[in-house]
C-alpha cells in the first residue's frame, strides 16, 4: 500500500503569500506544498507575458550566430539546415528555415532519413560541399558531431550547432555553438528544448532587422539619500546592447566630499560613460543629484525617455521611477530592486512595444513559431518550469484561440480537438506521436512538409499519411513486445535488478524508445533496447548496431553512456533519454563491458512511494471554480504533475470494469456531497470486491479535469489512489 503525505502548512505563511503574490488560498496552499515560495519561481506560474522570457542574446555567441547569417544572406551564400527526425528536430528544422526563407537566403533543409543515424553524417557534409553550400546550421544535434564538422572544416563550411544535448567532453570544432548545456553558453536556463534554441535563433534574426541591433545604450539614474549627516549621492549606471544588460557601474559619494577616494571614483565614472549615449529618467532630477558630486561647470548630454516612453505607455507619464519600480510587475518577483532596475525594465517594455508596433509581422511569427515550442518542449519532456512554461502557456492559448498554424490544425481536427478546451496532455498524447510517426519510420521529412505546406488541402494530404504511419508506427511497438516475450525479466536477473537490456534484430529501429519507455515501466529500472541494422537496409553502409535508452532519477544515461569510451559510432542525447551506435565489431565489445559497468555504477536509492497530496478538498468545493484553479497553472508535465486532491468519505454508488486488454480499468460513480461524480482508475478492475464494493465509501485521491463526449464538456475524476474510509 502507497504512503499518502499532506503536508503541513502554517495559516500565517499561506496568508502571507496570498497577500503578496494576490492568490487565492486554495493557489497558495498548492504552490508552497509544492516548495514553489520564492518570487523568481513564483514568476513562471503566475505570468504568461513573453517579457519575462529569456534574451536570445543572452548567449554568449548569438550575435556571432546572427552576424554569420547576415554575411551570408549578402554573400549570397547556400545554407543547408540539417535536423533531427523527432518532433524537436521537425519543429526546430520548421522555425529556423522559414526564418531564413523570409529574409531572402538561398536555404534548404536536410533530416536523417531511412537508417540514417542520429545527426550529420559525412554523406550530408560532402552532398552539401557538391552543391557549393558554404554554411551548415545543426538544430537539434551536432554537439557530438566532432568528426562530421572537422570533415565540414576542411571542406571550406562553416558550422552554426544549435542544440540542448548534453555535450561530449571535447566539442566540435564549429565556428559557432549555441547549446544551453555548453558550460560557457552564457544562457541562464539549460533545459530548454532544441527547437527552443533554434527559435531563440529566430528571434535574434528578427531583431537584427531593427535600428536597436548592435546599439549600445548606457542607462543613468542618480538620486540623493537623507542621512543623518548630510546627504549621499549615488549614480547608477547600467550599459545595454540587444536588450541585454552588459556592464554596471555605481558611484556613491557622501556629500562633504571629504571622502579620499571621491575624486578616483569620479574618474572611473567618467571613463565608465566615454563614448555612450545616455538615457535618463527625469533630466531635471538627475542634473541636480549630480551637481552634488560634479562641478556645475560640467556638462551632461544625455537623453530624458520618460517623454518618448509615455506616448506608448501613456500610464507612466508622470510617475517617478521610485513609482515605476513599486508597480513593476518583474520587481515584484524580485528579493532586491533598485530605480536603475526600473529603468532597465521600463525602458525595455517600452522599446519591444516600439519595435512590435513598427514590425508587427515579428509578433505573428513568434505566435506561429512558439506553437512548435510547445510541442518540441512536451514530446522532449522538458521539465514545465522557468521559461519553458511561458512557452508552453503561449503555445497553448494561441491553439485555444482558434489561431492554429498550418498542418498543426490539420492533425488537431482529425484528433477531435478543435472546439475542446486543448491541454498539455492533449498536445502530449494526441499530436505528438503522430507526428514523430514518420521520424520513427525512416520519413521525417512528411511531418516537416506538414509544417511547411501553405495550401489546405495538401496539408490535409499530408496529415492523412501521417495517420496511416501511425497506425503502422502501433502494429511495429506491438510486434516487438511480443518478440520480447519474457526476456526483459530475465535481463533483470543477469543485471542484478539494476538495468534491463534486451537486444532483438526483428525491433524496427524507429521504436527503439518507444520499448525502451516501455520496459521503464515495466521494470522500473532504466532499459536499453538494441537492433541491428543490415547493409541491405542502409545501401553502401556496413552492418551496424543501434540502441535506446531510457532512465528515470535514478541515473543519467549519458553519464552512464559515456562510461563505455570511445567504442561507439555516435551516441548522446538527455540524462533520461539517450542513444547510440555501434559498429558490429565492437558490439560484442560493449556486451562484456556492460556487466563491469553496472557493478561499479552507483545507481539511486529507489525513489519514494509515497504520493504527495497537494490540497484536500471538502465536497463543496468541487465547483466550477477548482477548474479555473487547475486551468491557471497549466501546462503540466515534466516537474509539474497534475495536482492530487483528497476528498474523503465519498460514497461508490456504480462501478463498472472496461476496458478489453489486461489489467481492466475501473469506471466508478461516486457520491460526494450532494452530487454524483463520475470517476476512472486505470488498471485497478482487480480490487473492485477485492478491497472495496459499491456501497462502500472511500477515502480517494485523484485528478480533477475534463471530460468531453459527443461536443459536450463535463468534469470527472481520475482517481490515483483510494483507501476505504474509517469512519
Amino acid at each position: 500500500m502507497k504512503n499518502w503525505n499532506k503536508k503541513e502548512l502554517s495559516p500565517e505563511s499561506v496568508k502571507s503569500l496570498c497577500k503578496k503574490y494576490s492568490l487565492d488560498a486554495l493557489s497558495a496552499s498548492i504552490l508552497m506544498r509544492r516548495g514553489i515560495t520564492e518570487g523568481r519561481d513564483l514568476m513562471w506560474f503566475l505570468e504568461d507575458d513573453t517579457r519575462f522570457l529569456h534574451s536570445p542574446f543572452e548567449f554568449a555567441q548569438m550575435e556571432d550566430a546572427v552576424d554569420r547569417i547576415l554575411a551570408a544572406k549578402e554573400e549570397g551564400e547556400k545554407v543547408l539546415i540539417f535536423g533531427d527526425r523527432d518532433v524537436d528536430g521537425i519543429t526546430a528544422t520548421t522555425v529556423l528555415f522559414q526564418q531564413l526563407e523570409r529574409m531572402g537566403l538561398d536555404v534548404s533543409w536536410r533530416l536523417p532519413s531511412g537508417d540514417d543515424a542520429y545527426g550529420i553524417s559525412m554523406a550530408a557534409v560532402d552532398d552539401f560541399a557538391k552543391d557549393f553550400g558554404t554554411l551548415l546550421i545543426t538544430v537539434d544535434c551536432g554537439i557530438s558531431n566532432v568528426a562530421e564538422i572537422a570533415h565540414a572544416n576542411e571542406l571550406g563550411i562553416s558550422v552554426i550547432v544549435t542544440d540542448h544535448h548534453n555535450p561530449p567532453e571535447i566539442l566540435p570544432d564549429a565556428e559557432i555553438i549555441l547549446n544551453p548545456k555548453c558550460a560557457d553558453s552564457g544562457y541562464p536556463f539549460a533545459e530548454i528544448s532544441g527547437c527552443t534554441v533554434a527559435f531563440k535563433l529566430a528571434q535574434a534574426l528578427r531583431f537584427s532587422q531593427t535600428d536597436l541591433y548592435k546599439e549600445d545604450i548606457c542607462l543613468l539614474n542618480a538620486r540623493t539619500e537623507k542621512k543623518s549627516d548630510g546627504e549621499n549621492t549615488i549614480v547608477e549606471c547600467v550599459k545595454v546592447r540587444n536588450l541585454v544588460r552588459t556592464k554596471y557601474f555605481a558611484l556613491e559619494i557622501d556629500g562633504n566630499l571629504l571622502e579620499q577616494n571621491a575624486q578616483k571614483k569620479r574618474t572611473a565614472f567618467f571613463d565608465f560613460l566615454k563614448g555612450e549615449q545616455i538615457f535618463v529618467w527625469d533630466a531635471k532630477k538627475n542634473l541636480d543629484a549630480l551637481k552634488n558630486i560634479f562641478s556645475s561647470a560640467i556638462e551632461f548630454n544625455f537623453f530624458d525617455i520618460r517623454g518618448e516612453c509615455a506616448k506608448i505607455i501613456p500610464q507612466v507619464s508622470a510617475s517617478s521611477l521610485e513609482q515605476i519600480r513599486r508597480a513593476s510587475k518583474i520587481a515584484r518577483y524580485e528579493n532586491a530592486t533598485t530605480e536603475i532596475d526600473a529603468l532597465f525594465n521600463i525602458f525595455v517594455t517600452y522599446l519591444e512595444k516600439k519595435i512590435a508596433g513598427i514590425f508587427p509581422s515579428h509578433i505573428d511569427c513568434d505566435e506561429c513559431d512558439l506553437q512548435l515550442v510547445t510541442l518540441s518542449s512536451l514530446s522532449d519532456i522538458m521539465p514545465l518550469k522557468n521559461e519553458n512554461r511561458i512557452f508552453a502557456k503561449r503555445g497553448l492559448s494561441a491553439l485555444n484561440n482558434g489561431k492554429a498554424r498550418q498542418g498543426l490544425a490539420q492533425i488537431l481536427a482529425r484528433q477531435g480537438l478543435l472546439g475542446k478546451t486543448i491541454t498539455s496532455s492533449d498536445l502530449a498524447w494526441s499530436v505528438t506521436p503522430i507526428l514523430n510517426a514518420s521520424g520513427r519510420l525512416g520519413m521525417p521529412e512528411i511531418s516537416l512538409r506538414l509544417f511547411l505546406e501553405k495550401d489546405a488541402k495538401k496539408a490535409d494530404e499530408i496529415a492523412s499519411k501521417l495517420f496511416e504511419l501511425n497506425e503502422e508506427r502501433k502494429k511495429l511497438v506491438d510486434a516487438a513486445t511480443e518478440f520480447l516475450g519474457a526476456r526483459p525479466e530475465k535481463s533483470l536477473d543477469k543485471f542484478g535488478g539494476k538495468i534491463c537490456l534486451v537486444s532483438e534484430e526483428k525491433i524496427n529501429r524507429g521504436v527503439l524508445g518507444l520499448i525502451a519507455t516501455k520496459l521503464l515501466r515495466r521494470t522500473g529500472v532504466p532499459s536499453i533496447v538494441i537492433t541491428k541494422v543490415s547493409a541491405n537496409q542502409a545501401e553502401g553502409s556496413e552492418d551496424f548496431y543501434i540502441g535506446s535508452m531510457r532512465s528515470d532519477e535514478k541515473i543519467c544515461c549519458t553519464d552512464f553512456l559515456d562510461k563505455f569510451g570511445d567504442i561507439y559510432m555516435n551516441h548522446g542525447g538527455h540524462a533520461a533519454a539517450a542513444g547510440f551506435s555501434l559498429s558490429e565489431k565492437n558490439y560484442e565489445l560493449f556486451l562484456q563491458k556492460i556487466h563491469s559497468v553496472v557493478e561499479t555504477t552507483n545507481f539511486c536509492a529507489e525513489s519514494s512511494d509515497a504520493i504527495q497530496i497537494d490540497a484536500e478538498l471538502p465536497p463543496q468545493h468541487l465547483t466550477g471554480d477548482l477548474m479555473k484553479t487547475i486551468d491557471r497553472f497549466e501546462p503540466y508535465g515534466n516537474e509539474c504533475c497534475e495536482f492530487v486532491f483528497l476528498t474523503k468519505a465519498a460514497k461508490i454508488v456504480a462501478a463498472q470494469i472496461v476496458g478489453k486488454t489486461a489489467p481492466a480499468h475501473l469506471k466508478l460513480t461516486l457520491e460526494i456531497g450532494s452530487n454524483k461524480w463520475p470517476a476512472l482508475w486505470w488498471g485497478a478492475a482487480e480490487k473492485l470486491n477485492a478491497h472495496f464494493k459499491v456501497g462502500d465509501k472511500i477515502d480517494v485521491l485523484y485528478n480533477y479535469g475534463r471530460n468531453t463526449f459527443n461536443g459536450v464538456e463535463g468534469r470527472r475524476l481520475v482517481i490515483v489512489d483510494a483507501r476505504k474510509s474509517v469512519f
